[in-house]
């Protein structure tokens, strides 16, 4: 039967664009292979002189893009941030960092982006705006976020599709930001990952490179393991951050809870600062307390420049007569601000010959502001602020709260620092809180230093708490006396919070922090080679498999609890509290039946447990495996006469 030329037409034609799509995605493949290796060579030209490299991985680069006249893309590098606490190790290290560059770029301006990007330093993850949305604005902020300071989601269907596929997305954003670090990453670099954006990064990466070096650090608090334990994905999570050789916490609590974390949802031996994770396909994982701090220098430096003095006596004519009580704070609902203001007003209600003798500066930088949340917190703050101000004003003195909706120049804020009398910090969680080390370096130097009144739930207060007056912001009358005892203060007891504070801030810098990860990701991955050297190399496969079909007679001699139980069971055999019943994997007991079931094939399993359990065993794998010769041995100490008893009856 034949068909027409009419009759093929289509089929022709469908042909011809499946070809062009092949050959499409063919270009899109050669061209990314070429933008990669073209990469890789600007950096390796870049640092030519080889020394130690580190990639910095955070989700987003310390550059901003901006668009000029012509159309092109600039970029502007930011300052402050990890930019400060990393620019002392640059002098010791070549350094590339890795991140969403800001925008969402077509196929056609991503390699001159990428170009203006390397000039500086930096590498581009480049992701479309609909997966920043899902993975960034949802699951990192929506979901991560609250939990990791101690709020719980909502359970809702609704919620919990949408967290459903935003996790999707973090999952993609993070395989796409391993590719990336793939991309450049040589042989002996170090990879340090920031934050909880990215914390799948270290498996996928230990997959992909098993010995590579893998620090991670995070940047806020880590929750209880109670409430950790409520994240759907929590084994996912925590499994990938144990294929790192360094974890990095700000203070001891937040370690803690991660241990805490891993001993309630792994089988894995634990220590103090050390985590077995070879069993789940991870490493020998250290844990450190490594606390970040700012850089001093700049703010003293600040203070010195005459338009920074020029503010300064500005402020003090302004609030002539009145105590400063500074707040600076990201408009959040963990920053407490709500808190804070009612805490005031507490203060004011008990001591109202102070509503003309102090004011309250509140500096609330916005955020998030196309957030429901976020909008109901500006309008309560708002109405607490109109509250307070109506109730205590005086027609002398003004308002007793001053606030503003905005961010400050970095002059505008030293001066701001210094002319403060009190700073207020209420965070209900907060990493750390460098507000306060920012403050206490800005008071360095004046003849009446002012008070830290510092939250406890924030990080800071485990560094700075003998430094300062710590509260509890939920309890309102505790803040509130905190703010006249800080107001009413002999210069004495000032200038001996001040020192110790100042000294503190001064010791533990941006830099030394840095400096303090790197060497401990270094150590960590050192004593991971010294611990891995020790350990028998594998059997060559194919040798053995060889020798195997050319013997006649085999033994194989396995150890019950070394060789085929499980982690969990393991540990409790390590500490004393071995379970009656060993429970070996079905799939294990399936590789036995097969050795087993091989001509001329013994098979010896040791135990040091006792008769007892050893029968149970035997019993069982008898029941598996039928009447071949299997032998299970209880006690090391007849473990001989047993090999030699199956020698003899093989040989």
């Amino acid at each position: 039967m034949s068909l027409g030329g009419s009759a093929l037409l289509p089929r022709a034609d469908q042909l011809n664009r499946d070809n062009q799509l092949v050959q499409e995605n063919i270009r899109k493949r050669l061209q990314k292979q070429d933008f990669e290796q073209s990469v890789k060579a600007q950096l390796q030209t870049k640092h030519s002189h080889r020394r130690q490299k580190i990639l910095v991985v955070a989700n987003r680069l310390p550059t901003k893009p901006k668009r000029d006249a012509e159309g092109n893309w600039t970029f502007e590098r930011c300052s402050g941030g990890l930019v400060s606490c990393l620019a002392g190790i640059q002098q010791k290290f070549d350094m590339v960092w890795l991140g969403w560059p800001g925008a969402d770029f077509n196929d056609t301006e991503k390699e001159m982006v990428a170009n203006e990007a390397m000039k500086q330093g930096c590498y581009p993850v480049f992701l479309r705006q609909s997966l920043i949305d899902e993975y960034y604005n949802g699951f990192a902020n929506n979901v991560l976020w609250p939990l990791f300071h101690y709020i719980m989601p909502p359970f809702d269907k609704g919620v919990n599709e949408c967290s459903t596929e935003q996790w999707g997305a973090y999952k993609k954003a993070n395989e796409i930001f391993t590719e990336a670090i793939l991309s450049v990453y040589e042989d002996d670099d170090y990879v340090w990952i920031h934050d909880y954006h990215l914390m799948l990064v270290p498996k996928f990466l230990r997959e992909a490179k098993p010995d590579c070096n893998i620090g991670w650090f995070l940047h806020t608090p880590f929750p209880s393991a109670e409430i950790y334990r409520t994240l759907p994905w929590r084994q996912e999570i925590i499994e990938s951050l144990l294929h790192s050789n360094l974890l990095g916490f700000h203070v001891y609590d937040y370690l803690r809870h991660f241990l805490s974390s891993c001993v309630q949802l792994t089988s894995l031996e634990i220590s103090a600062h050390t985590i077995d994770a070879t069993t789940i396909g991870g490493c020998i994982v250290k844990c450190a307390t490594v606390p970040i701090g700012i850089s001093p220098d700049e703010f003293l430096w600040a203070m010195k420049k005459p338009e920074v003095q020029s503010k300064i006596e500005h402020l003090h004519e302004q609030y002539e007569g009145r105590k400063v009580i500074l707040g600076i704070d990201r408009l959040d609902y963990m920053k407490g601000i709500p808190h804070k203001l009612m805490a005031f007003g507490c203060f004011l209600e008990h001591h109202p010959d102070w509503a003309d003798k102090c004011v309250l500066v509140q500096l609330a930088v916005p955020s998030r502001r196309d957030v429901p949340e976020y909008q109901r917190l500006q309008r309560q703050v708002h109405e607490l602020v109109g509250q307070i101000s109506g109730k205590h004003s005086t027609i002398s003195a003004g308002v007793p709260v001053i606030y503003m909706d905005s961010s400050m120049s970095p002059d505008d804020l030293t001066a701001l620092y210094n002319v403060a009398d009190v700073a207020l910090i209420t965070s209900l969680r907060d990493g750390m809180n460098l507000v306060s080390y920012e403050y206490i370096a800005c008071q360095h130097g004046k003849q009446h230093p002012g008070v830290l009144i510092l939250s406890e739930f924030a990080g800071a207060a485990q560094s700075l708490g003998a430094g300062s007056i710590r509260v509890n912001p939920w309890h309102l009358q505790d803040t509130a006396n905190a703010i006249h005892e800080a107001l009413t203060m002999s210069s004495e007891e000032r200038e001996a919070l001040q020192e110790y504070a100042f000294k503190y801030v001064t010791e533990h810098t941006a830099q030394k922090w840095a400096e303090t990860f790197l060497q401990c990701l270094q150590e960590a991955c050192s004593d991971l080679m010294e611990v891995t050297s020790q350990v028998p190399p594998l059997l060559p496969y194919e040798e053995l498999l060889s020798d195997w079909s050319d013997s006649g007679q085999r033994l194989v001699i396995l150890d019950l609890m070394e060789c085929l139980a499980p982690a969990r069971e393991r540990k409790l055999h390590s500490r004393g509290r071995p379970n009656k019943f060993i429970r070996v994997p079905s799939e294990l007991f399936q590789c036995l039946r097969t050795i087993g079931s091989s001509p001329g094939t013994s098979v010896i399993i040791t135990s040091d447990r006792d008769r007892t359990v050893g029968s149970s065993v035997s019993r069982s794998f008898t029941f598996r495996f039928g009447a071949r010769r299997t032998f299970v041995v209880a006690g090391f100490g007849i473990a001989l006469l047993a090999l030699l008893a199956v020698q003899a009856s093989c040989f």
